[in-house]
């Protein structure tokens, strides 16, 4: 089935207000029927970038392409693409019947149309039975369900989203992005969603943008930012990331061959962005070290140590400083324990030391 959605693309894409500048010339491609997630901490512009393209910021430069059509100056009503809020935007006075129908009303829908797209809308997110309802009669996730029904009833061809399930628990967060997922695929609506957390960007996209300070950091498969980053900060945002002190020794093409203070052999990385001997910064994810039982290894002790269910994550201390492992299995090991570490180089990447 070829995708229903439309191709998004923003070229050079810059905003300004005053003497501060919220996006730094973003270029981003997102194909038809792809699920894209806008990912970055607070004041990255990944909110910003968002009403760019659904036209509720003007940019000072560059363009929003949908389509392929030129909509930088258009109203976000010309634009022909659901949004979704995190705080739902529902009208209060209107039942969760007349909020769906609403959007095909503005368009001025034969209302047996109307009729139709509407139950087939609440079908869709499962809330048929509640259509006579008001939005205060409803939970949080109700309301987002319905936000999400009112967006997609006139089957626009992207769906914007910004932080759609911030303000739900947990468990229902976790419900809903399957939720989505599974919408995704049946409708091949082409998706931008703005979080902060990674985990639903990871869980839920095909690919991730990280953003910081209004500049696009990284753009790739959940996959391709774990184990590939590009820089230190995409490191440590996704997913988690010790960062240890090493001497470099030699230098060949993508490899290069490092020294870790506290253990005695060489070791090979991966790096990026080295040109010669000199000090570097060696990414290690919790997961990528492993406790030596015999060999050598980085001495270290623990000062915590937590249960998480799959997994049993420990705190240590070290002469490179306070670092988290994290193991599949229990070792048994408590507050005071001394042992020794060591990195899985081959999984590792190597940043220059500045």
């Amino acid at each position: 089935m070829q995708p229903r959605g439309a191709p998004v693309t923003t070229k050079n894409l810059s905003m300004k207000y005053g003497s501060f500048t919220a996006l730094h010339d973003v270029s981003i491609v997102v194909e038809a029927g792809e699920f894209l997630a806008l990912l970055g901490p607070s004041g990255s512009g990944k909110s910003t970038m968002l009403m760019a393209i659904g036209g509720f910021n003007i940019p000072t430069s560059g363009d929003v392409i949908i389509n392929d059509e030129v909509v930088t100056q258009k109203a976000p009503h010309l634009r022909n693409v659901g949004i979704v809020f995190q705080r739902y935007a529902l009208f209060p006075h209107m039942t969760v019947w007349e909020n769906v129908a609403y959007p095909l009303r503005r368009r001025r829908i034969a209302s047996a149309e109307v009729e139709k797209e509407v139950t087939q809308a609440l079908e869709m997110v499962s809330l048929e039975t509640l259509a006579h309802r008001f939005p205060a009669e409803l939970s949080g996730g109700q309301q987002q369900r319905v936000a999400l029904a009112r967006a997609l009833v006139f089957h626009p061809p992207v769906l914007l989203m910004d932080e759609p399930l911030g303000a739900l628990d947990r468990k229902l967060r976790q419900q809903l992005q399957m939720e989505l997922k599974k919408l995704h695929r049946s409708l091949g609506t082409t998706i931008i969603l703005v979080t902060h957390d990674q985990e639903e960007a990871l869980s839920m996209a095909d690919r991730v943008a990280v953003m910081a300070e209004g500049r696009l950091l990284q753009i790739g498969t959940p996959t391709e930012l774990y184990c590939h980053p590009n820089s230190p900060f995409v490191a440590d945002f996704i997913g988690e990331s010790n960062f240890l002190d090493v001497e470099v020794v030699t230098v060949a093409g993508d490899l290069a061959t490092i020294k870790i203070p506290g253990i005695e052999d060489i070791r090979t990385v991966r790096h990026l962005g080295l040109n010669g001997k000199n000090l570097a910064k060696l990414a290690v994810r919790p997961e990528y070290f492993s406790v030596c039982s015999e060999g050598p290894g980085l001495a270290a002790i623990v000062e915590e140590v937590a249960f998480q269910g799959d997994s049993v994550a420990m705190l240590l201390s070290s002469q490179q400083g306070e670092l988290k492992l994290k193991s599949s299995m229990s070792h048994g090991f408590k507050h005071g324990d001394r042992i020794k570490i060591a990195p899985d180089c081959e999984r590792c990447v190597l940043f220059p030391g500045d």
